[in-house]
């Protein structure tokens, strides 16, 4: 099954030190999602809740740790789900150069559509 999905929120800062993945069932979770995952950065929500799809599966999801640049997922390359896994597709990006910040733990937040039927997300990067 291919679909498109929408990234709703993404992040470089304020997600778990492991990968992982939630779905989020109505606005009120999406809502206190974004503000707990600005309270784990140090940041203020700087940005409005966007409006919670009635059609569709919203998943937040964490990228880990990266030890090194800024990995914000800006765009869904493709999303398919087989087997009970939810395969994400996210162009590898990776800012160069020295930063004051040298940890990452991004996370983003996008949807789906709502027939999809998952236990597991795997992410991968294209070129």
């Amino acid at each position: 099954m291919h679909n498109q999905a929408e990234i709703l929120v993404s992040e470089t800062q304020g997600g778990t030190q492991k990968q992982g993945f939630r779905i989020l069932s109505n606005r009120q979770e999406f809502s206190d999602e974004i503000k707990e995952r600005y309270t784990a950065s140090g940041q203020y929500p700087i940005i409005e809740t966007p409006a919670f799809p009635k059609d569709k599966k919203v998943v937040v999801c964490y990228l880990g740790t990266f030890n090194s640049g800024d990995h914000k997922v800006k765009e869904i390359t493709s999303i398919s789900a087989k087997d009970n896994i939810l395969y994400v597709e996210i162009p590898k990006y990776e800012s160069g150069g020295m930063a004051i910040q040298v940890m990452s733990n991004p996370w983003f937040v996008f949807s789906v559509p709502s027939s999809y039927q998952f236990t597991s997300v795997q992410l991968k990067y294209s070129k």
